[in-house]
């Protein structure tokens, strides 16, 4: 098998291995799209529970974690002003976000207008 062959079959593999492990939201948790980076790691999302949210990206992710408007985020909303208030814990990459898709979960992302 030539080098380029290789190098296909193993990004077919990650890719594979990116949609095994979506993580799902648990709990308070949401999926959501950033609309704007409004600066020092805080953003404006739309959440698919029909709430739009000042998250911001917390200390332990800040380095690792990095987020453009239209990317799909799951949000945790903070206990006090939670319907306004919330934390970006995970970033999805485009093949786990056509994995979401394909099984139902962005549904109301279809009834939103504008997403």
């Amino acid at each position: 098998m030539s080098k380029k062959g290789k190098e296909e079959q193993a990004r077919q593999e990650q890719i594979q291995e990116e949609i095994s492990r979506v993580k799902l939201p648990r709990g308070l948790q949401s999926l959501g799209i950033v609309d704007q980076r409004l600066g020092a790691s805080r953003m404006r999302v739309r959440c698919l529970d029909g709430k739009g949210r000042i998250c911001r990206i917390p200390g332990r992710l800040k380095r690792k974690l990095w987020v453009r408007e239209g990317d799909l985020v799951l949000v945790e909303p903070w206990e006090y002003e939670g319907d306004i208030k919330g934390d970006i814990i995970f970033k999805y990459r485009p093949s786990q976000a056509d994995w979401l898709k394909k099984k139902g979960y962005l549904k109301k992302l279809e009834n939103i207008e504008e997403f």
